[in-house]
């Protein structure tokens, strides 16, 4: 398979002056984020909303993918949807990042800038949308299959799924964080698959990223202990190969270093009193 190369990128999609922006935008970085990481029922319900949206979303998405497609097109669907529905797209201006999404094709573990690419039969592609309205977040990816897809990838995007859910169904109060890392990395391991450790899951909420690191691999120093109301993501990254990864010169497309295809999937969760509640669905659960 070759290797990917960038394709151009349009200039960012406006956004209705209506819609209300997260405080970063037009910023270098976010503000440090200093509230609790358990969230009230306000917060709470508004992450509902964020979630479904960003769901939909990538439903919306979803629907146009296919052989000859650009990715700038789906971060087009992507981003009407959302703002369509009163939000914002979390990622456009986070950083500097300059698009209203995420596609990470084949051999991209995360963050690849929508561009003139056409998607070609055979490959995967990874698509993260978050939504920001009534001040929270809700984030979410799924990996997806582009016409006639090898069977080496086929299981690999099915695997990273169900890897992702055993996951959500490990957390529980009470449970350190690292049970996480340590389901998804057992599972991964009957495959030989590589669970990518420099990018992980992260606590969501009135801030995209609030400093609670979710990694998805087995490391007991990550010993936070699982509280009802925490919302945060679990989204792993599994490869075929290596894990190591090179950085294109745009600073955002992160590749695997021998080129080897990587899938992902993420949910933002809210945990309850006996388990997780997934925020990130198309219709309420």
């Amino acid at each position: 398979m070759t290797a990917l190369t960038a394709g151009r990128v349009s200039a960012p999609r406006a956004v209705p002056d209506s819609i209300e922006r997260p405080e970063y935008v037009g910023q270098i970085a976010p503000l440090p984020y200093k509230g609790s990481l358990v969230r009230d029922a306000e917060t709470i319900a508004a992450m509902r909303i964020a979630g479904r949206i960003a769901a939909q979303a990538l439903d919306a998405v979803e629907a146009a993918i296919a052989p000859g497609v650009t990715t700038d097109e789906l971060d087009r669907v992507g981003h009407e949807f959302v703002i369509a529905h009163g939000a914002y797209p979390s990622t456009l201006g986070y950083r500097g990042y300059p698009k209203s999404l995420c596609s990470s094709v084949n051999e991209v573990i995360c963050h690849g800038i929508p561009d003139d690419r056409p998607l070609e039969d055979g490959d995967i592609v990874n698509i993260d949308i978050t939504a920001y309205v009534g001040d929270v977040h809700g984030d979410t990816n799924k990996t997806y299959l582009v016409g006639d897809v090898d069977q080496e990838s086929r299981l690999l995007v099915e695997r990273t799924h169900e890897a992702t859910m055993r996951a959500i169904r490990a957390v529980k109060p009470g449970r350190e964080i690292n049970v996480i890392g340590r389901v998804i990395e057992t599972y991964a391991k009957r495959f030989g698959y590589g669970v990518v450790r420099d990018f992980t899951g992260h606590g969501v909420g009135p801030a995209f990223h609030d400093g609670l690191v979710i990694p998805h691999y087995d490391d007991p120093s990550y010993d936070t202990v699982i509280q009802p109301g925490m919302t945060f993501t679990i989204e792993p990254m599994l490869t075929l190969g290596s894990i190591e990864w090179d950085m294109w010169d745009d600073g955002w497309t992160a590749t695997t270093q021998d080129k080897s295809r990587t899938a992902q999937f993420e949910h933002t969760l809210l945990v309850t009193a006996d388990g997780a509640e997934i925020l990130t669905l198309s219709q309420p659960s």
